[in-house]
């Protein structure tokens, strides 16, 4: 029975988190299709990506822009579906259809075409929502379809920062397009890629830092326990040697939020005010507090 009812949770909190899932691909679609609406269609800015080198074949090997688009999309996707998985695919299906979708019903809008002249501020707001809308789209495992597929699979098998191959790939798009197109313009689209893989990248990391603190000291063991007990948080005891005195001891590793960084503090300065603290901030952390749910002792 219990058994039975643990099935049913787990099913329930997997239909949620499906829930939830979808509709972060679909407010990234919305910022990705609005970005597109209102800065980068009206200021002519050149694009990366798929469309980006379609347009190189389509100038250099006269392949249609539509055929290499169709095809690049759908090799992709496949090895997407095969190397990340079928969650992956569902998800990045509903993009496909999404997208398309909005970016009609925004360009329905004629005032969103009217926003700005200045293609400076086109190209700083582009980066902000295109970053801010892939960022949750891949945050949550799915995927825009075409060229943010590469990075994904690289990510999996390589252990390549996402934006790192993002940067690569849309630049090296954009560098091939001044062989037809204005120099200055690539320019722009140089610059729209680096914010956009920037605020990316924070998306990406958002929520997910955390902060590793060591602490040596000969009171180890109370601030351990206090770190238990007070803080309600795990630590682990390194063994140490000190480099001078040669005396040996133990090193009191833990990591914790941001915010529970001052209570640390407070907690180590009363239990000894010469201890040595060293705080590192680590970009995520997985395991029980934080990606898994506590269990009492």
């Amino acid at each position: 029975m219990e058994k039975k009812k643990e099935k049913v949770q787990v099913q329930g909190a997997l239909s949620v988190e499906w829930i939830q899932n979808l509709l972060f691909v679909l407010a990234g679609n919305t910022l990705y299709a609005l970005a597109v609406t209102v800065f980068i269609l009206p200021s002519g800015m050149i694009a990366g990506g798929t469309t980006g080198l379609a347009l190189v074949f389509y100038h250099q090997l006269g392949i249609p822009i539509e055929a290499f688009v169709s095809v690049f999309n759908v090799v992709t996707f496949v090895m997407g579906a095969v190397v990340l998985g079928r969650k992956f695919a569902l998800t990045t299906v509903v993009s496909t259809f999404y997208y398309p979708f909005i970016l009609s019903v925004f360009q329905g809008i004629p005032a969103l075409g009217n926003m700005t002249e200045d293609m400076m501020l086109s190209v700083i707001f582009a980066g902000l929502l295109v970053g801010a809308g892939i960022g949750i789209v891949l945050r949550v495992g799915a995927s825009t379809g075409g060229m943010d597929i590469p990075p994904l699979i690289l990510h999996k098998k390589l252990g390549v920062p996402i934006s790192v191959t993002m940067n690569v790939l849309d630049i090296s798009i954009l560098l091939l397009q001044m062989l037809f197109s204005d120099q200055e313009a690539v320019l722009y689209g140089i610059l729209q890629v680096l914010i956009y893989t920037t605020i990316l990248n924070r998306v990406l990391l958002m929520g997910n830092s955390r902060m590793q603190v060591k602490i040596i000291s000969r009171q180890y063991q109370a601030i351990n326990e206090a770190i238990a007990t007070r803080l309600d948080r795990g630590a682990t005891l390194l063994k140490a040697r000190t480099g001078y005195l040669k005396e040996d001891g133990f090193v009191v590793m833990t990591v914790i939020n941001s915010r529970e960084l001052a209570h640390l503090n407070r907690l180590i300065q009363e239990i000894d005010p010469q201890a040595f603290i060293i705080i590192n901030q680590v970009n995520e952390v997985r395991g029980r507090g934080f990606t898994l749910q506590k269990k009492d002792a």
